[in-house]
C-alpha cells in the first residue's frame, strides 16, 4: 500500500510539473499568408540550408592543415568582428570631438579599456592567429591594420608596429584577397558565419 501511494504521489508531482512547463512555455505564432483567387496561402520563412560536398584531401597532412586553419579562424573571427564594431564606434565619436587633444585623449582611453579587457586573449594568440586576424580585420573593415594604426596612433607608431610585424614574418599592409590567395579563408569564414562548421 505504501509503495502504491509513493508511486501515485510521484506521478501526481510529475504531471503537475509537466503541466506547469507546458503552460509557461506556450508561444503563439501568427502565420503570415496571402490570398490568391480566394485561397489563403500560408507563408513560412525557412532558414537557408546548404548542402556541402564532402571535402577531399590529398593526404592526412593536408587534412590536418585544413582543420588547423578552421580552428584558428574560429578563434580569431570574433575579434575581427569586434574590431569592425569598435572602429565604427570610435569613428562616430571622433567626428563629434572638436580638438586634437580631445581626440588623442579619447583614443588613449579606448585603447586602455580594450587592452584591459582583451590583453589576456591577445597574448595567448599564436603568430599564425595574429596573421589571420590582420587579414580578417581588412576583410571586415576594408582597410588594413596598418591603415587603422596610422589613422589612430600616427605614422610613427604605424611604422614601428609594421617593423615588429615584419620581424614575425607578417605585413600589416597586406590586403585581403577573397578570390585569390585567401579563397580558402573566405570559404571557411563564410561557413563559420552561417554556422556550418
Amino acid at each position: 500500500m505504501r509503495f502504491f501511494l509513493t508511486i501515485l504521489l510521484l506521478f501526481s508531482l510529475f504531471s503537475s510539473v509537466n503541466g506547469q512547463v507546458t503552460a509557461t512555455t506556450k508561444k503563439e505564432t501568427i502565420l503570415q499568408s496571402t490570398i490568391v483567387n480566394g485561397d489563403t496561402i500560408p507563408h513560412i520563412e525557412l532558414k537557408e540550408i546548404a548542402i556541402l560536398p564532402p571535402r577531399s584531401f590529398k593526404n592526412r597532412f593536408e587534412e590536418r592543415q585544413y582543420w588547423r586553419l578552421v580552428y584558428n579562424l574560429k578563434k580569431v573571427h570574433p575579434y575581427s568582428k569586434l574590431v569592425s564594431v569598435t572602429v565604427r564606434q570610435v569613428d562616430g565619436k571622433l567626428g563629434a570631438l572638436k580638438t586634437d587633444k580631445e581626440r588623442r585623449k579619447f583614443i588613449k582611453s579606448m585603447e586602455d579599456s580594450l587592452w584591459k579587457k582583451y590583453e589576456g586573449d591577445m597574448r595567448e594568440m599564436t603568430i599564425t592567429q595574429g596573421k589571420l586576424l590582420f587579414k580578417l580585420i581588412d576583410r571586415e573593415t576594408t582597410n588594413s591594420t596598418y591603415y587603422w594604426i596610422d589613422s589612430y596612433r600616427g605614422s610613427v607608431s604605424a611604422f614601428f608596429w609594421q617593423g615588429m610585424a615584419r620581424l614575425f614574418g607578417t605585413n600589416l599592409k597586406s590586403k585581403y584577397d577573397p578570390k585569390g590567395e585567401d579563397k580558402l579563408i573566405e570559404q571557411i569564414v563564410t561557413y563559420i558565419e552561417k554556422g556550418y562548421i
